[in-house]
């Protein structure tokens, strides 16, 4: 079957925050903010899905509703610097993207495939999209917190799709499969596949069911084998 687009999940997929088995940019929001560590890591992350589904409008909304349901007081110079620290963190992920990422997807396109981004993200973790070495090779480019939904609902790449007037069975989805991704793209029709070129050997052996991809090239060999 002809594939016609290619969609790509972002972070640990086409750019990773770790480096060296270290996170590129680490910094500690629960020293900053005053909090212990296990319960700022429960807060937050029990609020992730609102904050990729656009309900928490920013970082600031999230934290503040965060010390609110503790009834715990706050700072909010200390918010603020949080966020900063947030923004700087990720912005650094954009700066050195890989070669044989961008290598990849420009052949890709040469073969009058389009291609497509699908990221579950917050608004300050892509505010460097567009300076980044990526965004124009991108013919559609879907976060989540835009859309109002996320990986892994079925809306969410039927939206891609539409954007790109493809149906899902003539496209391909690319990712590291965080948040269940693929199976949510297997699941609204598309041929998911499972990049572990970021990945440490034990989250990958967690991840089983999709064809696995070594290095951004093996995406390729796939397409020529379908055409």
């Amino acid at each position: 079957m002809m594939v016609k687009a290619v969609f790509f999940d972002l972070y640990e997929t086409l750019i990773t925050e770790w480096e060296n088995e270290k996170k590129k940019a680490d910094f500690n929001p629960s020293r900053l903010l005053g909090m212990e560590q296990d319960i700022f890591k429960r807060e937050w992350g029990k609020r992730k899905d609102k904050r990729m589904d656009g309900t928490f409008k920013d970082a600031k909304s999230c934290l503040v509703d965060m010390f609110c349901e503790l009834e715990t007081s706050f700072n909010m110079d200390d918010i603020n610097k949080v966020i900063e620290k947030r923004i700087q963190a990720k912005a650094i992920l954009f700066q050195s993207i890989d070669e044989k990422i961008l290598d990849t997807i420009i052949q890709i396109k040469a073969m009058d495939i389009q291609v497509g981004l699908i990221s579950n993200c917050a608004p300050e973790e892509v505010l460097e999209w567009e300076n980044s070495s990526l965004a124009n090779l991108f013919d559609t480019v879907i976060f989540s917190y835009r859309v109002k939904c996320a990986k892994p609902d079925k809306e969410i790449y039927d939206i891609a799709c539409k954007n790109l007037n493809v149906l899902p069975e003539h496209s391909l989805f690319i990712g590291d499969g965080g948040s269940d991704e693929l199976n949510g793209a297997a699941q609204a029709g598309l041929m998911a596949y499972h990049a572990t070129w970021f990945q440490p050997p034990f989250i990958n052996e967690k991840i089983t069911g999709f064809p696995k991809l070594k290095k951004p090239s093996d995406i390729l060999t796939i397409l020529k084998t379908k055409g």
